[in-house]
């Protein structure tokens, strides 16, 4: 089983590493499963809206609720979360790879997509997750050891993800003939 990590500093940093990973594995025809947020800066508000891109091809949806320009605390749609999270696990069955934006206080709770991250290892797909500081501890607990940090490069992370795929037996060379090992390489 394959379960790398990225983490790195600076808010939205991990979304847009996740974002041009996710472009790379895709202009080599990768059949992937999972999330990319983006986050939306509002000049009106402190805090940005986030929207999910759900893969491969599904919609556009927005997880954060516009509760005001002086609210605090979460402002989570887990509603919609949950409803992501079934496009999800409905899209494992076509995937090769599972992508998760990030591992939040959700799936440490066991919910969000803790259930597909779960069900694509068991499938025997790689899986590339998004982690922050505050969630790495929850986040190591239940990899239980399985989990691999990857550095937070976008041509080194889609490598790790091609070398898992053939790994996995999955993928043994990309759409234009080369190996997984070369097909990122500088």
């Amino acid at each position: 089983m394959k379960l790398g990590y990225v983490t790195t500093q600076g808010r939205g940093r991990i979304d847009l590493l996740l974002a041009e990973v996710v472009e790379r594995l895709e202009s080599h025809g990768i059949a992937m499963a999972g999330t990319v947020q983006t986050n939306i800066e509002r000049h009106d508000r402190p805090h940005c809206d986030m929207d999910l891109r759900l893969l491969p091809d599904g919609p556009i949806v927005r997880i954060s609720v516009d509760r005001g320009a002086e609210a605090r605390g979460c402002r989570l749609d887990a509603g919609v979360l949950e409803e992501s999270a079934l496009w999800v696990a409905d899209a494992l069955e076509k995937a090769e790879l599972l992508v998760i934006n990030k591992f939040g206080k959700q799936e440490a709770e066991g919910k969000g997509l803790a259930g597909s991250v779960a069900d694509a290892l068991e499938r025997g797909l790689p899986v590339l997750v998004g982690v922050n500081g505050l969630n790495l501890p929850p986040f190591l607990e239940f990899a239980g050891g399985m989990a691999q940090e990857l550095t937070p490069d976008a041509a080194l992370v889609a490598d790790w993800c091609l070398a898992a795929l053939a790994e996995a037996g999955r993928r043994t060379n990309d759409s234009d003939g080369q190996t997984p090992e070369t097909a990122f390489a500088r």
